[in-house]
């Protein structure tokens, strides 16, 4: 089964988040149908990302994932496992709200780690 890298060319340094989380190889870092109020930044490792359990896709260092949550505040559309030993940085709608509000570009990397996601969707269905 491919992998599809969803990266889109738009890294994100979360080093310096405050609040982090660390997995183990196999950790289910949440559930598809799941609720949540976080995203997710890679800051080490690798999470895998399922769909109905039928298609992978991988998130690696400096991208994002978990992101859909905040901005329609409805349940996870996938569900996310650590493939390695992972840490990753929690990012709540405020904190997200300060990085737009810093950096309005931050939301253009949202928006592009979404398109990049659409793209490999409607591929995966020849649309």
């Amino acid at each position: 089964m491919n992998i599809e890298r969803l990266g889109n060319g738009s890294m994100i340094d979360f080093q310096n988040e405050k609040d982090f989380i660390s997995y183990k190889t196999g950790d289910i870092v949440f559930d598809e149908g799941d609720l949540g109020s976080v995203m997710y930044g890679v800051v080490e490792g690798e999470v895998e990302l399922r769909t109905g359990g039928k298609y992978p896709a991988s998130v690696r260092e400096n991208e994002l994932f978990g992101e859909m949550v905040l901005l329609d505040s409805r349940q996870r559309s996938a569900t996310a496992v650590a493939v390695r030993d992972t840490t990753l940085a929690k990012i709540t709608k405020e904190r997200f709200l300060e990085y737009v509000g810093k950096d309005p570009s931050f939301a253009l990397k949202v928006m592009g780690t979404l398109a990049g996601r659409l793209r490999v969707e409607s591929k995966m269905r020849g649309l």
